[in-house]
């Protein structure tokens, strides 16, 4: 079977940095954390946490009101994301051809989805003793939202679905987005991720768990600290990614800017535990993207790593990086950005396909931050990148996506060409 290269011709998020793509790189590059002390008060009782927000966002200045309102946040993250991406790969909103975009869709990830509309539906009549719900309560819940909204507002006639798989929910869906255009079934295919954590019950769900980091005003932006010795948990956070994947012989017949291009696509279920990480299915997710691709361990120049700061994922990761690189692991370059930007749940995959693809388009590798002096004995044998540096003659990554539940999904990228 014919298999067609695959383009990235399109590159949109809305992250806790704000919306600009090119910004966000060089404020992880200069290791700046976007963390901050989260205090709610009303709710049943107060949430102190470190959180992430992007409370730049205004989704009705860059989505208009009418189609806002439609929307629950994590729909509108989406939105603003996939549409950035959609004009950064020159293509109209709108067609008149619109037979052309038959085959074109979109597959979304999302982890938590529209889960604050339930939320808040349940406190309005079980706290509040309301008699009715919004009617657009139902629309706004739908996990498989973003995608719907996209097609529609896009004209895609192809296939439009979303994935939900915890944490490596928009890893797979863009996986999936990647097949669909490597095989010839879709030109173009719009993929990405969104999700809100801030959610009382999701908070509180987590903090149960004891996987997260605490910390107050003061602390809050150190407090995700990926491979350290004394890692304390994961931060919580908000955002959205998009990509345009597009057949590369499409892309350069109409002249599209190409920023980048996926290669390959693993994945796989550790079978064995519901939230403890397996060393032997990370090994065989990363030894399938390297597979899918046609490269080898020595080919790979950068790992964005899963990397939560948990006691017990940091160092399975490590492992099964060792396992895979051998003796190169030493000199595999590997950061785990949300110390930074935080762990997005669903969207996490897809912000991290978008920091690995803009490490190879500019050559430069964003740090793990607060790591210096730090190294847990468990995490070492690999270099851990301390701070953002130029990494010439960069050509492949990986972006690692390891989630509750088992599923593992890796991502293999390359080099866009010269400009």
């Amino acid at each position: 079977m014919h298999r067609r290269r695959v383009a990235i011709t399109g590159i949109g998020l809305i992250s806790p940095y704000g919306g600009d793509v090119d910004d966000f790189f060089d404020r992880l590059l200069a290791g700046e954390s976007a963390v901050r002390h989260l205090l709610t008060e009303d709710l049943p009782r107060p949430l102190s946490t470190p959180f992430v927000n992007c409370q730049a966002f205004d989704a009705e200045a860059v989505l208009g009101k009418p189609l806002a309102l439609m929307m629950e946040r994590f729909a509108q993250l989406g939105m603003a994301a996939a549409f950035q991406a959609w004009e950064q790969a020159g293509l109209p909103r709108k067609t008149d051809a619109a037979d052309a975009r038959d085959g074109w869709g979109c597959i979304w990830g999302t982890a938590l989805g529209g889960l604050s509309a339930h939320e808040r539906g349940s406190r309005e009549l079980w706290l509040k003793g309301r008699e009715r719900l919004s009617p657009l309560s139902v629309v706004q819940g739908m996990n498989n939202a973003v995608n719907a909204h996209i097609s529609i507002q896009l004209g895609l006639g192809g296939m439009s679905t979303s994935h939900t798989a915890a944490c490596a929910s928009s890893a797979i869906a863009i996986g999936e987005a990647f097949r669909r255009v490597r095989s010839g079934d879709a030109d173009v295919m719009l993929t990405g991720g969104s999700d809100v954590c801030q959610a009382y019950g999701v908070v509180r769900a987590w903090e149960a768990m004891r996987v997260m980091a605490p910390g107050d005003a003061q602390t809050a932006p150190v407090a995700c600290r990926p491979f350290a010795a004394d890692r304390a948990g994961l931060v919580l956070g908000e955002g959205g990614a998009a990509l345009v994947l597009e057949a590369w012989d499409h892309a350069v017949d109409r002249g599209a800017p190409i920023h980048g291009e996926i290669v390959g696509y693993g994945a796989s279920c550790d079978r064995s535990h519901l939230v403890r990480p397996s060393c032997d299915g990370q090994v065989r997710a990363l030894r399938a993207a390297l597979a899918d691709a046609g490269l080898v361990p020595a080919d790979i120049g950068y790992v964005n790593a899963h990397g939560t700061a948990t006691a017990e994922g940091d160092p399975v990761e490590i492992s099964a990086l060792r396992e895979v690189f051998g003796e190169g692991a030493r000199r595999l370059p590997v950061s785990a950005t949300k110390s930074m930007h935080g762990h997005l749940l669903g969207a996490s995959g897809a912000i991290e396909a978008v920091v690995t693809a803009l490490a190879l388009r500019k050559q430069a590798v964003p740090p793990t931050a607060h790591l210096a002096g730090r190294i847990d004995p468990a995490c070492e044998g690999v270099d851990h990148i301390l701070q953002g540096r130029r990494q010439e003659s960069l050509q492949a990554a990986l972006s690692n996506s390891f989630a509750f539940g088992g599923s593992n999904a890796v991502l293999a990228f390359r080099a866009p060409p010269p400009r």
